[in-house]
């Protein structure tokens, strides 16, 4: 039989939490990783604290792991604001609770339980906005975390998508709390005789107005997002189908790349290089200044004459030959063992036994040169991934 433990007073709660607050603020960074062994919290927290915190289930014990009972971490998610969930229906059902609210008000005549009624009111109109705003919030970094760090491109495409149904969704609640706090359509926000109910009111119109233009952001940028990952999904598709037609020498042959290369004009524009400083037109009438464009002058005469300084003459020592401090990389014994072990280029490259001292800017350097030598050998995908600082095009062999 399912048994959930009972507090019995807020102090209760509040003591419990602070017996396990260092655990619980390590488990909450770390509650997006890896479950957390349950051997690795004795070294934070005493056994016995930690198995009255899976009594009271504050914390849930799974085998050798543990983790932050989902109850406890909604609180603090939600007192941070770091979740990033977007839920609506909160939203909606506190819209039908005023209603409701106000029509108690309306029916009842003791003017106790009309207080409590407005208090009430007053108490969900204040939760509208703030989950309205966080959800407006959260849905804009969504959409930007998910462009930036979603490594497949269908899995980005069908986020965007559903984020963009969020944001509807979204819209439609706001025209609804508008509805809501029209005076004409609810008559109860003009004849309440309460200041802070109308602040409120006014707070939550900015707050929606506020909101519409957000949300206005975010749909353009959902639409250019979208149009960019399609259209260099589009480019990846045509770079393939061109390589494959290279390598089976039908390029030309079914293709118009001969015209279009011929047709091309284009050339290398360098953009404009900025003065690091303007001189002004009263300084360049000073005698000062003149003496500063004379000697500019003299040193751009074409027929100055320059006298070069002749070098030494090279020792014998300079002459003889010296043997190179580092050894070549071998790229094709790299490609054989890459073609024995398989998995993707980049990782192969990183963790490549090179017998002598290789930085993460030399490695990269040669992964892109082994892209360059053997790309008939190699097949880019359509996934990427990222290390460091850099994305990368995720290479295997073909």
């Amino acid at each position: 039989m399912f048994r959930m433990y009972i507090y019995n007073s807020i102090p209760h709660i509040t003591n419990t939490l602070n017996l396990g607050k260092d655990l619980l603020e390590v488990l909450f960074e770390k509650r997006k990783s890896l479950p957390f062994r349950y051997d690795y919290a004795l070294d934070i927290i005493d056994e016995n604290k930690l198995n009255i915190l899976i009594e009271r289930e504050v914390i849930r014990r799974n085998g050798p792991y543990i983790e932050m009972d989902e109850h406890y971490l909604s609180f603090y998610e939600l007192l941070l604001e770091a979740n990033e969930e977007i839920s609506t229906s909160v939203i909606d059902e506190n819209i039908q609770l005023v209603y409701q609210l106000i029509d108690y008000y309306g029916k009842e005549d003791n003017d106790l339980r009309k207080l409590g009624y407005l208090r009430s009111v007053k108490a969900h109109l204040r939760k509208i906005g703030k989950i309205l705003v966080r959800n407006v919030v959260s849905l804009q970094r969504v959409i930007d975390n998910t462009f930036k760090n979603e490594p497949s491109y269908k899995v980005k495409i069908a986020k965007l998508e559903n984020l963009d149904a969020k944001r509807i969704e979204i819209n439609r609640l706001i025209v609804e709390v508008e509805k809501l706090l029209d005076r004409e359509r609810t008559p109860f926000f003009a004849q309440a005789p309460d200041e802070e109910l109308l602040t409120i009111a006014r707070e939550l119109k900015t707050e929606l107005l506020s909101a519409g233009h957000s949300l206005i952001h975010s749909q353009q940028d959902i639409i250019d997002y979208l149009n960019q990952i399609r259209t260099q999904v589009g480019f990846t598709r045509k770079l393939r189908r061109i390589k494959y037609l290279r390598e089976q020498f039908e390029l030309q042959e079914n293709t118009n790349v001969r015209e279009v290369v011929d047709a091309e004009r284009s050339v290398v524009l360098e953009g404009v290089q900025p003065t690091l400083f303007k001189v002004s037109i009263p300084y360049l009438q000073t005698d000062e200044a003149l003496d500063v464009i004379l000697k500019v002058a003299d040193g751009i005469r074409p027929d100055k004459v320059i006298h070069r300084q002749e070098l030494g003459v090279i020792s014998a020592e300079q002459m003889e030959n010296q043997e190179v401090g580092e050894a070549a990389i071998n790229t094709r014994k790299m490609m054989d063992v890459f073609s024995r072990t398989g998995g993707d280029l980049f990782s192969f490259v990183m963790a490549y036994d090179y017998n002598r001292e290789m930085d993460f800017e030399a490695k990269v350097t040669l992964f892109c040169r082994l892209l360059s030598l053997y790309e008939n050998e190699l097949e880019i995908t359509d996934r990427f991934g990222h290390m460091e600082h850099i994305e990368y095009a995720i290479i295997q062999r073909t």
